[in-house]
């Protein structure tokens, strides 16, 4: 596969280092800082081209990568639809469902395969928790949750567009938290309703929420509760914990590290992968695995090659988006919000 990368900042240089380990090629990229550019294509050894337009029909790429602040991938999506060309979006798809709407409409009528960076979805842990819950080896689910308790200094927050809602669409929910919305909603099913409450700036200089506390109502009768911060020094892993009338699991980080399940009539050829080497952002961004990144994109590539949906579409993304925008509407009313069943 050959690859246009779209905005290099911190997490391109993740992206970059995935690509060169499943031997795909990075073959280009832009940001529209000419100087950052250029030092990180010099770097991964692409050729630097100026300008999105430009970048999205470079010649000879199978997809672009885009990996700007949320508030600009509809751009590049439309530039790509004019060509026929992939598109793969870091996480968050947008900051409203509206754009969000628009961009999966856009690809859908281009036919060109949209997907958005959830790599924790290609977490072993989560791919046996995938198994295992829909093959009722937890029984019923009776209660989902994640907590998000990390850390993240002023240095982090230092640019003005850092946690502004207009660039990035919030703080530490749609940032940080969106991921495990995202595999809550993976494992367990569609969220009925929410209940939030925040708090604004409370450690940091920002617009948006660096603590929130939501209740969950998923549509299978189950209730959660979910976490997410960014102002709790030193910073924790962050854990998702699946409890059912057969038993529990917890995720920590990216592992799977408790399994306490009665009566547990699994395949032998199906174990619990239970570990404790994890990889969490608790309080460093870049200390993550590259792994399940390099899943997803060989995920994207095979979906690409084979005219499929990739695993993480953008109606997926869309769907993690809708929690976290409806968590915000009632932190900002007082009021529980239902979530609509609006089809994409």
């Amino acid at each position: 596969m050959r690859v246009g990368l779209l905005g290099t900042g911190a997490i391109a240089n993740k992206h970059a280092q995935a690509y060169r380990n499943i031997g795909f090629e990075l073959v280009a990229c832009s940001n529209k800082t000419e100087a950052r550019g250029r030092e990180f294509a010099e770097r991964w050894g692409a050729q630097f081209i100026a300008g999105y337009r430009e970048l999205c029909r470079y010649p000879g790429l199978d997809f672009i990568d885009v990996c700007t602040f949320p508030d600009f991938h509809l751009a590049p999506v439309r530039a790509c639809a004019e060509i026929g060309r992939p598109v793969q979006l870091q996480k968050p798809i947008a900051t409203n469902l509206e754009t969000a709407r628009e961009m999966i409409g856009i690809a859908r009528a281009a036919s060109i395969p949209l997907s958005v960076a959830s790599q924790h979805r290609f977490d072993d842990a989560t791919i046996f928790l995938k198994r295992a819950v829909a093959a009722g080896r937890l029984g019923r689910i009776l209660e989902a949750d994640a907590y998000v308790k990390w850390f993240r200094d002023d240095v982090y927050y230092a640019r003005p567009i850092k946690g502004s809602w207009q660039t990035e669409g919030g703080g530490a929910l749609i940032n940080q938290a969106i991921h495990q919305v995202d595999l809550l909603r993976y494992l367990i099913g569609p969220v009925a309703r929410v209940s939030g409450m925040w708090q604004l700036a409370s450690a940091h200089r920002i617009e948006s929420e660096d603590i929130v506390n939501a209740l969950l109502g998923y549509e299978s009768g189950a209730t959660g509760v979910l976490q997410a911060a960014t102002a709790f020094w030193p910073g924790y892993t962050e854990r998702i914990e699946i409890h059912g009338t057969r038993g529990t699991a917890v995720i920590s980080g990216d592992r799977l590290t408790r399994w306490d399940v009665r009566d547990d009539d699994a395949p032998a050829h199906d174990p619990p992968p239970l570990a404790a080497d994890i990889a969490s952002g608790a309080s460093d961004p870049m200390a993550i695995s590259l792994t399940s990144f390099e899943r997803q994109f060989l995920d994207f590539a095979d979906a690409i090659r084979n005219q499929r949906e990739p695993l993480v579409n953008g109606e997926e993304g869309y769907c993690a988006l809708e929690i976290v925008l409806a968590i915000y509407d009632s932190c900002r009313s007082g009021e529980p919000v239902e979530l609509s069943r609006r089809k994409l």
